[in-house]
């Protein structure tokens, strides 16, 4: 009898489906996928390489192909307990690769990089460059094996900066429909990836059978965050808690303490998150600013003494490797490790990634003959380099351009002072230099170049789309009060669509005005419906506001007015709530960063520019001191009958780093630490935020930059005139 009613029902789905294809005229395989279109909601692909294909953003393509390479070259273990360490963090961050091909991948490039440091010593006759090289690629390959860890922390703090808003729209959607999947939808839907992948992840492995429920999909991926983020998972049981309660209140109070506790605990992380911070970013600040400056007043003399045996040039690239290459990698890395223990905040994220259209305000927009045009700012970035370094590098060029006779013949364009413009000097039978002012002066322009044009590219490429962001935010400033009132014109039994017309009167000369005024004016003016006043691509209010907060609110008021306007009333008064709460803690959490915060950005805007400026222009001073001894030394011994003590003292003496050289040193590791310390502030206070990231360091590269050229200049100049002038008047006094 079983048998018979199985039999009868495949019939009737046989006889459907082929009633379903001749209407639609679609073959038997295609009726089935409609069928499964009409009864669900979107699906993900069932392909999980075509999943990521449609989801996974790109940044990680180059490493993935780079180790299956090596892999299929090298295949080594790393070991049973390191081996499961590594495929659950290549799991997190959705890499294409094996455990084994990274570690594949590390070994082949540390040898790779230890034949390079090889082949340098032998080309330079260098113990020093091979020794350099073995430790680099040490660091090298210590770096790769751990680069799943860097992706997996990287990952994690993407995702943890949305976790907060994650809560906050599944809470919001949950109130006025008790539906987890539907929930898990929505809140994908909003969030920006990598949260968001996760979620489609989750409804993926649903839809593929990998779980049988949405519950048990969900649970095995919240134990990936046990052991970074217990509050997440605790929500995230609440939510599901409140599907078996009886009562609708009790079911409310549930959604309700989710995000409480998620927000409660997010402000008790970050509390003791701030006061285990001052620690290392002390150590970062003695590191990158504090000691490295305090030895630029020793160094040139310590080179002076190092020239006499081991030319000038040489000298600079050893100072060039440690300034400009292993400090600034130190310093990275531990800014990275500072901020992979950041814990959940309240995040933002670059809204021109989620919106197709705000994309060309990366670029310089402005019109010309009534049409719109765009440029992209590294246009501009590169065309500022090039002129600047042209310039720059005009005295080094002159070494390989004019005859050297011309070089050393070169007399003082203030002989007062004993200035020159370039300064080549015959040592050991070759050019060295250039030691003139002229050409520490012209050195300026190299720092510049990259400051101001790095700068420049990074502000111009995120300006625009920061002022857009920045107007959505103060509009969501302001946003809970009036859903508020929305929600209380509604609950008065007045309808949706006049509602925002009346409420935009209440709240006149605001944001929140001006959004209700543009819903209201395409309802009244252009006959549209709620949705799509709201939601139109090319006419919605939400075009001009782009927030997500807004967009879910919205969305919430669409899906609970279906239901009546008492649900839709409370929906959105408990929206306006919820979107208080979340300001609140948010508003406590800057509290907390802001005594760190603001001592660092004085740091890396004024101090530290204005510091390495003062010390770049004492050291050229030293240096000129230096070589103006050097010079009377090898006068007195040539008047002198016993030259053995003025030989004795040239043999201590060298002639020194040029200026021009070590101000570019300098000058360019003073922007290589504005970027990181400017990384670092932004990750501390706003966590992965890629569009204040770039705005940031756009105007403090820029601004550092000058203020550094400037102060340097001028003591530069200032402080060489006066020990000209002084070691002159000596020199005169003791020819009398």
């Amino acid at each position: 009898m079983e048998k018979l009613e199985d039999d009868r029902k495949e019939e009737l789905i046989r006889k459907y489906r082929s009633r379903l294809s001749k209407e639609l005229g679609l073959d038997r395989d295609s009726a089935v996928k409609s069928s499964a279109s009409v009864v669900g909601s979107r699906r993900y692909s069932s392909n999980y390489e075509q999943f990521k294909e449609e989801n996974l953003p790109k940044p990680l393509s180059f490493y993935e192909v780079s180790c299956n390479f090596c892999g299929r070259l090298l295949n080594i273990s790393p070991g049973k307990a390191r081996s499961e360490e590594l495929s659950r963090l290549i799991g997190l961050s959705h890499l294409n690769v094996s455990p084994n091909s990274t570690v594949g991948f590390a070994v082949i490039v540390f040898m790779l990089v230890l034949l390079a440091g090889v082949g340098a010593a032998l080309l330079t006759a260098s113990l020093f460059a091979f020794g350099y090289a073995v430790v680099v690629a040490l660091v090298v390959l210590v770096a790769l094996l751990k680069l799943p860890d860097f992706f997996a922390n990287s990952w994690r703090l993407q995702a943890s900066n949305q976790m907060v808003q994650c809560v906050f729209y599944m809470a919001a959607f949950m109130r006025h429909t008790s539906n987890l999947e539907l929930a898990v939808r929505f809140a994908a839907e909003r969030l920006s990836p990598p949260l968001s992948l996760d979620l489609k992840k989750v409804l993926w492995d649903v839809e593929t059978d990998r779980y049988e429920t949405i519950k048990e999909s969900l649970d095995y991926y919240l134990e990936t965050w046990r052991d970074w983020n217990l509050e997440f998972i605790e929500s995230f049981h609440l939510l599901e808690g409140s599907l078996y309660e009886p009562s609708d209140d009790k079911r409310l109070g549930m959604v309700d303490k989710a995000l409480n506790l998620m927000l409660e605990e997010t402000y008790n992380r970050m509390l003791r998150y701030t006061h285990e911070l001052k620690a290392p970013v002390t150590m970062l600040y003695m590191l990158g600013l504090v000691l490295p400056i305090l030895g630029l007043v020793i160094l040139p003399m310590v080179a002076s003494f190092m020239t006499a045996d081991i030319p000038p040039m040489k000298i600079a690239a050893y100072i060039a490797l440690l300034y400009n290459v292993t400090i600034p990698v130190l310093l990275l890395y531990l800014t990275k490790n500072t901020l992979s223990k950041r814990p959940t905040g309240y995040g933002s994220t670059d809204i021109s990634e989620d919106v197709p259209s705000l994309k060309k305000y990366r670029n310089i927009v402005f019109r010309l003959f009534g049409a719109e045009l765009s440029v992209s700012p590294a246009v501009l970035s590169i065309g500022f380099m090039a002129v600047m370094l042209f310039f720059g590098v005009l005295p080094l060029a002159a070494r390989y351009s004019l005859p050297e006779a011309v070089l050393i013949g070169e007399r003082p364009f203030l002989p007062s002072l004993d200035f020159k413009l370039l300064d080549y000097r015959v040592s050991g039978g070759e050019l060295i230099g250039p030691y003139g002012i002229g050409a520490a002066v012209l050195s300026m322009l190299v720092p510049l170049a990259f400051g101001v044009g790095f700068g420049l590219y990074f502000l111009l490429r995120s300006r625009n789309v920061f002022k857009i962001r920045e107007r959505s935010r103060k509009l969501e400033d302001e946003f809970a009060s009036a859903l508020f009132q929305l929600g209380n014109r509604i609950g008065d039994g007045i309808p949706v669509e006049a509602a925002f017309e009346k409420v935009a009167v209440m709240v006149k000369g605001t944001s929140s005005a001006e959004f209700f005024n543009i819903v209201s004016e395409n309802i009244r003016k252009r006959g549209m419906g709620l949705e799509s006043a709201i939601f139109n691509r090319k006419t919605g209010a939400i075009n001009y506001f782009p927030s997500p907060v807004i967009e879910s609110s919205m969305k919430v008021l669409l899906e609970s007015s279906k239901k009546g306007p008492k649900s839709a009333s409370s929906s959105l008064i408990n929206v306006s709530e919820y979107i208080k709460d979340i300001h609140r803690v948010n508003e406590r959490l800057q509290d907390l960063m802001a005594d760190i915060i603001s001592d660092m950005k004085q740091q890396v805007s004024i101090l530290a520019p204005a510091i390495a400026g003062i010390v770049v222009g004492i050291t050229s001073m030293i240096i000129g001191i230096l070589g103006s001894l050097t010079k009377q030394i090898a006068a007195i011994g040539e008047l002198s009958p016993d030259a053995s003590a003025p030989t004795g003292l040239l043999s201590v003496f060298g002639d020194g780093v040029p200026t021009y050289f070590f101000q570019i040193i300098i000058g360019v590791y003073i922007v290589e630490v504005i970027y990181i310390m400017t990384v670092l502030i932004n990750g501390i206070e706003s966590g992965a935020d890629r569009l204040s990231e770039r705005y940031l360091i756009g105007i403090n590269l820029i601004k550092s930059t000058i203020v550094y050229s400037i102060i340097a200049l001028v003591v530069l100049v200032v402080f060489n005139a006066i020990a000209s002038s002084i070691i002159g008047n000596v020199v005169s006094a003791g020819v009398a």
